[in-house]
């Protein structure tokens, strides 16, 4: 269970610049959760995956996994921390110059695994999304929907507890958006894993989430079971992200 406890982030805090980019957000993701998170452009979504994926530290609040404060890590602890989470960032941050197999591998080497350890990993891996046949592939060599599932399967090799998507299905067509995420739905079903997805399109919510969190403008809006909140939102952000309201009141 990940629990979001009045996380708030300031950029430049105390200068002119400041900007408030989380305030004092709240919301539970239990175990098991397809869990969506959307919000308009620069709503502090993708500020708060960095959070949740410890690329950010809070400047207030926390945030509890499993019970433990993970903003408040370091050392040890931390990497320990960072292996628990995958993240499948926008623009799929491939090693070009690097195989299929080679990018899937890549954390498992830098925890140290020997190659006999790793060559099965990825295997199986690459079978899980369905690229078995890519392995000596290079990323120049795929579609965009072929990298992203590079990118997901690279994010599970340390068996993480919580896959993290930054707007996973952005850069797709409709029929590959389709196929990812019923692949997504598959990694949850297989796996067990927790998916938290970071969007700003309500059919990514609609398809594959169960419980959805809606960001406006640095904060919390609303949130619950994803039916639930679109047959009735209750915020102006939710009604205009659902095509509710012709114009967001001033």
């Amino acid at each position: 269970m990940i629990q979001i406890e009045h996380l708030t982030k300031i950029f430049g805090e105390g200068t002119a610049d400041e900007c408030v980019a989380l305030k004092d957000v709240t919301f539970t993701i239990a175990d098991g959760d397809i869990f969506g998170i959307i919000g308009m452009s620069g709503a502090g979504k993708s500020t708060l995956l960095r959070c949740l994926s410890l690329l950010e530290t809070p400047t207030s609040g926390c945030i509890l996994q499993d019970g433990v404060d993970i903003s408040t890590l370091r050392g040890k602890a931390l990497i320990d921390a960072h292996r628990k989470t995958g993240v499948v960032f926008q623009g799929y941050n491939l090693l070009m110059q690097k195989t299929v197999a080679d990018n899937v591998g890549f954390p498992l080497r830098l925890a140290g695994k020997k190659k006999a350890e790793i060559a099965p990993r990825v295997a199986e891996l690459l079978e899980l999304v369905g690229l078995a046949d890519k392995a000596s592939a290079y990323p120049a060599q795929l579609s965009g929907g072929q990298k992203q599932r590079v990118a997901i399967a690279r994010a599970l090799a340390s068996n993480p507890e919580v896959l993290l998507c930054d707007e996973p299905t952005s850069a797709l067509d409709s029929l590959t958006t389709k196929q990812m995420l019923a692949l997504l739905k598959d990694i949850n079903a297989k796996l067990g894993i927790t998916i938290v997805i970071i969007t700003h399109a309500i059919s990514v919510v609609r398809t594959i989430c169960n419980k959805v969190a809606v960001i406006d403008a640095s904060q919390f809006a609303e949130g619950g079971e994803t039916k639930a909140i679109f047959a009735h939102p209750q915020s102006n952000i939710t009604r205009l992200l659902l095509g509710k309201d012709e114009a967001r009141e001033a």
